[in-house]
């Protein structure tokens, strides 16, 4: 779990420290805005040809030589004398984690032939990857409070140092008997058409349909349409195409990116809510979430037991239906506090907990044990992109909503800076070079604009998740029978 754990907060710990990164290394707005999106592009990138690799030459190997290059290029980020280093550290990163990440649920499938014992390990996955989320903002929050930004990236290293040993100590190895010859082209041509397509979603939410959308839309579909082509043809595919014939694997894998896609929103718009609205500090914003954190960990381990007794075509959809009712008490209970945003998020947790652990074991379980490194690969590049669309198209509902309905007092518009009235934030600060009653009025229109434009987030995601329990419903009603072979 250490793995999971550290690839997860470096998922959200940089967040807090990228003012006085700026600062520091004077990054560019572009290169800024690498050195937050490289390291996921990079893992939706390269999860399913190092889910392939570690079917071919050990989960655990592939795990160690991932570990210790997620060390060095840690050490590397800290030390960063350059917005370049940086950003190079940052590819790196995405690099070894796409090989940490596919091999620690593959080695889970291996390990735990039981059915119990397998969703109590990845119920305990679960946990840590959606508790490392939350935890990153904590963890980054206090450190940059005492320590430099280099600080966010080092924590990684002892952590590792105790991985280490211990994995060549207590973990066996585990790989596919019969892998079939290494493709390099197919690796190529995946991460062609990945990269771009994440790339096209994250740059269209904020710049709109551009040329470097279209050009980026174009790469990734001519590349995976390539790639599809490529595994029907080969004896010996980089991803079985195979696997997605059987409903209960691709609909747990849907629900699964839809799930992280409610969640990725949720955070999107929280954290805005709690700190530009509400007041609260970032560390005291992440604590806020705190609760919501451990109601996600509790429930995951719940649905250990409860799939024993309730169907899992029922369980699943109740579990979407539950996020939907975080996002309305959200939203439609009056104007948010932080009791109301707390009580809210662990409602939520709880639906989400239910979901993944219960998606994962489906995923894992719907497969033969030797193609578990290409499953698990595929359930985490569902993670990276339903993560990637809920910020993407949520958070596009919520920046839309806001513009069109932001009155701006005539005053303020004669001193208006560019894109001074895009974001909360941004008219936040551009509100503070005026006195009152200027001010006030662009501070309120602000808020109000902001409470209605997450009213239309919560719809949209309550949208989404109503389709997540439609697609469980209608897949997985022979989830059982799989589950027992």
């Amino acid at each position: 779990m250490l793995p999971v754990l550290l690839v997860s907060v470096d998922n959200t710990v940089l967040a807090f420290a990228l003012p006085e990164i700026s600062q520091v290394l004077r990054p560019t707005g572009n290169q800024l805005m690498w050195i937050v999106d490289l390291y996921a592009l990079m893992l939706a990138g390269l999860l399913i040809a190092m889910g392939s690799l570690g079917d071919r030459i050990g989960r655990r190997r592939l795990l160690l030589i991932g570990s210790v290059g997620f060390g060095l290029a840690s050490a590397l980020a800290a030390f960063s004398a350059s917005a370049e280093m940086l950003i190079f550290s940052r590819a790196l990163l995405g690099f070894f984690g796409a090989t940490l990440m596919p091999s620690t649920l593959s080695l889970i499938r291996n390990i735990f032939i039981n059915d119990r014992d397998r969703r109590l390990a990845i119920a305990t996955w679960a946990a840590m990857f959606s508790g490392g989320a939350v935890l990153g903002p904590v963890v980054g929050g206090y450190l940059l409070e005492h320590f430099w930004w280099g600080s966010v990236f080092l924590i990684n290293v002892p952590l590792i140092l105790v991985f280490i040993p211990a994995a060549l100590w207590v973990i066996p190895e585990s790989s596919d008997p019969n892998p079939g010859r290494f493709d390099p082209i197919s690796i190529v041509l995946s991460l062609t058409a990945m990269v771009p397509l994440v790339f096209a979603i994250k740059h269209g939410a904020s710049h709109g349909l551009d040329d470097t959308v279209l050009a980026a839309l174009a790469l990734g579909v001519g590349s995976g349409w390539a790639f599809v082509r490529r595994q029907r043809t080969s004896t010996s595919p980089l991803l079985d195409l195979s696997l997605f014939k059987n409903p209960v694997f691709s609909g747990a894998l849907v629900a699964n990116a839809l799930s992280l896609m409610g969640l990725a929103g949720f955070l999107y718009f929280g954290a805005q809510l709690l700190q530009l609205v509400l007041g609260l500090s970032p560390l005291e914003s992440a604590l806020v979430l705190v609760p919501g954190l451990f109601a996600t960990m509790i429930a995951g381990f719940a649905a250990v037991r409860l799939v024993e007794k309730v169907p899992v075509r029922v369980l699943v959809p109740m579990s979407f239906l539950l996020s939907s009712v975080g996002y309305a008490m959200a939203a439609f209970t009056g104007h948010p506090t932080v009791v109301s945003v707390a009580v809210a998020f662990t409602v939520l947790g709880i639906g989400i907990g239910l979901a993944e652990t219960i998606t994962n074991d489906l995923i894992l379980s719907s497969v033969p044990p030797q193609k578990a490194g290409a499953a698990s690969a595929i359930s985490e590049t569902a993670y990276e992109i339903g993560a990637v669309l809920g910020t993407a198209v949520l958070g596009s509902v919520l920046t839309a909503t806001f513009r069109q309905n932001l009155t701006i007092p005539a005053v303020a518009k004669f001193g208006e800076n560019e894109n001074a009235f895009e974001t909360l934030g941004s008219t936040m600060a551009f509100a503070d070079d005026f006195t009152a009653p200027v001010q006030g009025l662009l501070r309120d229109s602000a808020t109000a604009a902001f409470d209605l434009g997450v009213q239309y987030t919560a719809g949209a995601a309550i949208v989404v998740a109503a389709t997540a329990a439609f697609v469980s419903w209608r897949t997985l009603r022979h989830a059982h029978a799989d589950l027992s072979q």
